[in-house]
Order: structure tokens, then sequence, then C-alpha cells
């Protein structure tokens, strides 16, 4: 656009008394027409072409599709069907235990493999590999924690390191095996998983095993906001933490703090509660999810413990599965955790029952339809980022 110079009218007698005339208008000067430059080319804004898959994949998705893409589920067996199955019905992730675990890698490889539904968009294949007291592959040598926690940061690297190449070669690209709980207590059930008995020695050996796995598998940090503190077994109740929001600061918040500033990709929310935050249990509990977002900056995905623990407890709040799911998602959990028997009715579960319960939310707007996109896009990113990572 030009902009237009007006003269006013002493401006115009101001120019005629310099110029020397007297009642008549001074002849008009020539303006050398200048050429216009050509305007630059503006650079052209990257496309994320992770963004721009999930985007167009998610354009295409119902909400009961939306919603399935929220599970990650067990059927135990060595025969891969079954686990195809549910990632035919739409399920992001399957849960491997023991009881999945053939003679060897190349067998538990062509079991996973068999499994996979979709080469654009893989399934999450986790598994518990902690070492230790929590291992489920016998071919794991790496040491676990109760080794780990006399020797330098560095022998913790070098084991997670050892261990994702293991995983990686049976086919698994997704561990749960970091414990960013803390404890000094050795009575406590989780004493022998955890890799410090204070959080700085915690913190130190969770951002090492994090640097270990990173590049080979996916990383998960459990059971937040910290077992140590909360005195029982979440299998069977849910345990209760005496700390407030500024004493969890300064001790169990610490390795998870860590964990998450290496990178890790994942953080498990555990069924347990500090009433002085929230009397919720944290994997229910929209609040933590909050302090896990805004407090400590986590922006990947957000996993539960298994969700039948909850049902497990004994306690009537909890005895509905759908209702816990939707609980769990409104909250702001990201993928829930199944282990499911063969046939899951024998759980009390229908993973239909499941998919309704979460979409009649949306429809009702118990869950936000903005809440549920948001998961979707982080798992759908995840699984994602696998074939691009493999390209």
């Amino acid at each position: 656009m030009r902009t237009r110079l007006i003269l006013g009218t002493a401006a115009v007698l101001a120019i005629s008394l310099l110029s020397g005339c007297s009642g008549a208008a001074p002849a008009a000067e020539s303006t050398p027409t200048s050429t216009p430059s050509p305007s630059a080319t503006p650079t052209p804004t990257p496309v994320d072409p992770i963004a721009a898959f999930v985007e167009s994949r998610m354009s295409q998705m119902a909400v009961e599709q939306k919603a399935a893409a929220l599970l990650m589920l067990h059927a135990p067996g060595v025969d891969p069907a079954p686990l195809r199955a549910y990632v035919d019905q739409g399920a992001s992730g399957l849960i491997l235990m023991g009881d999945n675990v053939p003679a060897t890698p190349e067998e538990l490889s062509a079991l996973v493999a068999g499994a996979q539904v979709d080469a654009e968009l893989p399934a999450l294949v986790a598994i518990d590999e902690e070492g230790g007291d929590v291992q489920r592959l016998p071919w794991d040598a790496a040491p676990g924690a109760e080794t780990l926690r006399a020797e330098p940061a560095a022998a913790t690297t070098d084991a997670f390191a050892a261990r994702a190449a293991t995983l990686e070669a049976s086919g698994v690209n997704l561990n749960f095996g970091i414990v960013a709980d803390v404890t000094d207590d050795p009575d406590s059930f989780i004493a022998s998983r955890v890799l410090g008995t204070d959080p700085a020695a915690a913190g130190e050996r969770v951002a090492a095993a994090v640097d270990g796995e990173h590049g080979t598998v996916y990383s998960t940090l459990k059971h937040f906001p910290g077992h140590g503190a909360a005195p029982g077994d979440s299998h069977s109740s849910v345990p209760s933490a005496p700390l407030t929001l500024d004493e969890w600061r300064a001790g169990p918040a610490i390795p998870f703090r860590s964990g998450i500033d290496a990178g890790a990709e994942l953080v498990m929310t555990g069924h347990l509660a500090y009433p002085a935050v929230d009397a919720l249990p944290a994997s229910l509990s929209p609040e933590w999810h909050r302090i896990l977002r805004e407090d400590l900056g986590f922006e990947g995905v957000v996993v539960t413990d298994d969700m039948l623990m909850l049902a497990d407890n004994g306690l009537p709040e909890y005895a509905d599965p759908n209702e816990n799911a939707v609980r769990a998602v409104a909250s702001g959990a990201d993928l829930l955790l199944y282990v499911l028997p063969a046939d899951p009715a024998d759980a009390g579960i229908s993973v239909d029952g499941l998919v309704g319960a979460i979409a009649a939310a949306v429809s009702s707007g118990r869950i936000p339809q903005a809440r549920l996109d948001d998961a979707v896009e982080r798992v759908l990113t995840l699984r994602r980022e696998l074939v691009e990572e493999s390209s």
C-alpha cells in the first residue's frame, strides 16, 4: 500500500513564498518513478510429518475408535491371535506378561510381529522389565535395582541400555521398567525395586536409566506420585501417603522430575492417594494430573497402572470398571492398562463395554471432546514415532 501525502493550505502558501511566485502556483516538479522491488518469497512453514499423519488419521476416526485407542490390553499365551484381535478392535497397546514369553527372544519377536496389524501405526508393546524381582524375560542378564543402588549411576545407564537392547531384539518397544518410587523402609513392599533410598540418589539413577533406554525403547516412570511414601500394596488396597504437597515436592517428586527432564516418554500413575493433595487415587485425580503436567512439565503419555487393581481392592466406589475408565480419562489419563485373563468377562470386563462407556461420556460432555482428542493425539504420536525412528 502506498501512502498519499496531502498538503494543507498553509503548506502550499509557504511553498509559493519560498519560490518567489506571487499569485501563481509554482510549476510542479517531476518525481522520478521508482521501480517496486520484487516481494520476498515467504519461507514455508515446516510440516511435521508425524503431526500431519496423526491429524489425518484422527480426522477419519469415530468417537468409539478414539475411545478404543486409549486401551492397552493383555491376553495370556503365546498364540498371537488373541493379541492381534485386540489390536484389530482398535487398541493402541499390548502388555506382555510372563505367560506370553516363549523360550527364546526370536520366538517372542515373532509373536509380537504376528500381533501387529497396521505397519503405518504399530501397536505399543509393553512389558514390566525392571530386572531383579520384576523380570519377565529369562534372557535379560542386566542387574536390577538391588545391585544398582550400591553402584555409581553409570552402572544404571549401562544396565538399562543392555536391557533395552534385549527388549528391542525381543520385539518389545516400551518398557514399564523404571521405578521412580523412593523409600528407605526395608519393610515396604517396593523396597527391593527402588533405585535409591533417598530422593537424590533415586533421581540420579532414574535419569541414568532413562538415558540407557533412550532411542531403543520408550521409557516409563512409575508409580506417580510415588509409592514409597504410601505404606501398603496397591494391588489390594489404595495406599495412603501422609505427606503435604510441599513435602512431596521436597522428596518423592525428585526422581520423577529427574526422569522427566531426562526425556522419559511415559509416566505411570499409581492407585495410591495423598489425602493432603487429593483423596482420590492418583490414577483418577485431576489434581495429580495437573501437577504432573504443570508443575513437572511432563508432555508425554500418561498411562495408568493396571485398572483391574482398582476393582480388586474391595472398595465399592471402584467396583464398576466402566466407571473407573471414564473417571481415569476425564482426570487426564491417556492410556488405560488392563491385564486381562483369557476371557475378560472373568474379570468383569468387556472391551466393548469400556469403549462404549468412554464414548458415552464424551457424548454427554462428561469427558470433553478436547480431552479425548488430546489423549488420542499423544498416544498415536507415540505409535507413529516408531515408524519414523525406524525409517
